[in-house]
C-alpha cells in the first residue's frame, strides 16, 4: 500500500481519495518528507525543493500532482507554493499543503518547542547543583567539564533521572571535604542507601570526578582501587579504617596504649611512623604535645628524619588534603594541648590546604606568610583561582600579584633548620 494511503482513505470522502492519488505513493513520497520536515522545523512552505537523480516514477507523479511537465534532465525541482494553490484551489485540501502533510503523515512536531523544553528540563535536573557551585568557584572547572563531556546524559536516560542523581550528589557535595567520614556512612547519610556510592554506581562516578576537582587532581582520573581510595581519602573520606593514614616524626607517645608505644619507640629510634586511622580510632586518649609542626609533603619528614633523627621535634605531614587519619591524629594533639605551626605549597591548592587546616585548629605560619613568599626565588607560574589566606591576608595579594608559586622542596633546608632543637643553633618559633 502507498505510504500513507491508508490514514488519509480512513478519513473518509472523494477528497481524501484523490488526496492519496496525488500524494500517497511513493513516486512523490519525498516531496511529502520534504515538506513535513520544513514545517516541523518551524521554516514557511515557500521556494523549491530538488530531488537531484530523479527516478521516471518519481517525475511522472510530480507531473500528475502538477499537471504538467516537469522540466527535464536528472534533477526534479518543485514549488511548494504552486502545490499549496493545486491542492487548495482543486478542494483536495481547504488548508493547503500543511493539511495535505497532516492527513497523510499525522500531526507536526514542533522540533524547536521540544528541543527548547528539553533543554529546560535539563536545566531543572541541574538547578540545585548549579546553585551548589555558585557559592562553590573551586567546582566551576569540573561542572564545564560535564557539560562538555556529555557524562550525566550518559548516566541517566531520562532528565527525571538526571534530576534525582544530580540532586544527590549535591547533598554529597555539601559535606565535603569532610572531616573524616567512611565512604558508606557519607552515602547513608546523604542518599538513604548506604551503598549508593560503591564502584561501579552513576552517583559515585559523579562524586568521585567532583572529589578530585576538590583536591586539584585531573576530574577523569586514573582507574583502579589506589587512586579511588586516595582521591576520597583527598576529600577526608575513607573506604576503610586501614587505607587512611598518617606519616609523622617525633611524636611523643605512652607506655600504656598500643599506638603511645608505636610513637614513643618510632620517636627513640628517630624514625617515621606510619599510623592508620583504625588505630587512631583505638586510641582514644589525648596526645600531650606543645608545638607540632605541620608540612604538606612527606620530603620534609623523610629529609628531618636524615638530618635529626631522634631529636627532631613533634611533625606531622598532611599529604596533601588531609585525610581522615591526619584530622584524627590533629584532633588528639589538640585534645592533648598542643598549638600547631604550618607550612605547605605556595600554591591555590597549598593555599585551600592550609586554610582548612587553620579553620580547624588554627597555626602559626611556619615560614608561610607573605614575607617568606616573597623570599624564595621562582619561576614556576601560578594557575588557579585565587583564595584567601586569614593567617596573613596579605599573602594572597603577594601570591596574586607576583603570580608564581614556590612549592615546599624550594625551602627545605630552612624548614630543616628551624627543626633543630634548642641549644642547636636553630629557630624555635615559627615565623
Amino acid at each position: 500500500m502507498a505510504k500513507g494511503g491508508a490514514d488519509a482513505a480512513g478519513a473518509g470522502g472523494p477528497a481524501n481519495e484523490r488526496l492519496v492519488r496525488l500524494l500517497g505513493g511513493d513516486g512523490i513520497a519525498w516531496l511529502v518528507d520534504r515538506t513535513r520536515r520544513r514545517l516541523e522545523q518551524g521554516k514557511p512552505l515557500t521556494g523549491t525543493v530538488t530531488l537531484t537523480t530523479a527516478t521516471p516514477t518519481q517525475r511522472r507523479a510530480a507531473e500528475v500532482l502538477l499537471g504538467r511537465r516537469a522540466g527535464t534532465g536528472a534533477s526534479l525541482s518543485v514549488s511548494l507554493a504552486e502545490v499549496d494553490r493545486i491542492l487548495r484551489a482543486s478542494g483536495v485540501t481547504a488548508d493547503g499543503l500543511r493539511e495535505a502533510v497532516v492527513l497523510l503523515r499525522g500531526p507536526i512536531r514542533d522540533l524547536a518547542g521540544e528541543k527548547a523544553a528539553q533543554a529546560a528540563a535539563w536545566e531543572r535536573a541541574f538547578a540545585r547543583l548549579d546553585a551548589l557551585i555558585a557559592d562553590r568557584p573551586e567546582l566551576s572547572g569540573w561542572r564545564s567539564w560535564l557539560e562538555s563531556t556529555g557524562l550525566v546524559r550518559r548516566l541517566a536516560d531520562t532528565t527525571e533521572q538526571a534530576r534525582t542523581l544530580l540532586d544527590r550528589l549535591s547533598s554529597v557535595l555539601e559535606r565535603l571535604p569532610s572531616s573524616g567520614s567512611p565512604l558508606g556512612r557519607l552515602a547513608a547519610e546523604t542518599c538513604g542507601d548506604a551503598h549508593a556510592l560503591d564502584e561501579g554506581r552513576p552517583l559515585a562516578t559523579l562524586a568521585l570526578s567532583a572529589a578530585r576537582a576538590l583536591s586539584g587532581l585531573p576530574y577523569a582520573g586514573e582507574g583502579g582501587a589506589d587512586a579511588r581510595r586516595s582521591a576520597w581519602a583527598a576529600v577526608g573520606v575513607h573506604l576503610d579504617d586501614l587505607s587512611s593514614l598518617v606519616l609523622c616524626l617525633g611524636l611523643p607517645g605512652d607506655d600504656r596504649t598500643p599506638t603511645g608505644r608505636m610513637l614513643s619507640a618510632a620517636r627513640a629510634a628517630g624514625e617515621p611512623c606510619v599510623l592508620t586511622l583504625r588505630q587512631l580510632h583505638r586510641h582514644e586518649s589525648p596526645l600531650p604535645a606543645d608545638l607540632v609542626r605541620i608540612c604538606e609533603n612527606p620530603v620534609v619528614v623523610a629529609a628531618a628524619a636524615d638530618e635529626l633523627g631522634a631529636s627532631c621535634p613533634p611533625l606531622v605531614c598532611g599529604g596533601g588534603r588531609p585525610s581522615a587519619a591526619v584530622w584524627r591524629l590533629l584532633d588528639l594533639l589538640a585534645a592533648g594541648g598542643a598549638t600547631f605551626a604550618y607550612h605547605g605549597d605556595f600554591d591555590w591548592g597549598g593555599i585551600a590546604i592550609a586554610a582548612a587546616v587553620h579553620e580547624r585548629l588554627g597555626f602559626l605560619p611556619w615560614r608561610f606568610d607573605a614575607a617568606s613568599y616573597q623570599a624564595v626565588p621562582s619561576s614556576a607560574p601560578l594557575s588557579g583561582p585565587a583564595r584567601p589566606t586569614p593567617w596573613d591576608p596579605q599573602l594572597t595579594m603577594a601570591m596574586e600579584r607576583r603570580g608564581v608559586r614556590v612549592e615546599e622542596e624550594l625551602v627545605l633546608a630552612e624548614l630543616i633548620a628551624d627543626l633543630v632543637p634548642a641549644g642547636h643553633g636553630g629557630r624555635l618559633r615559627p615565623s
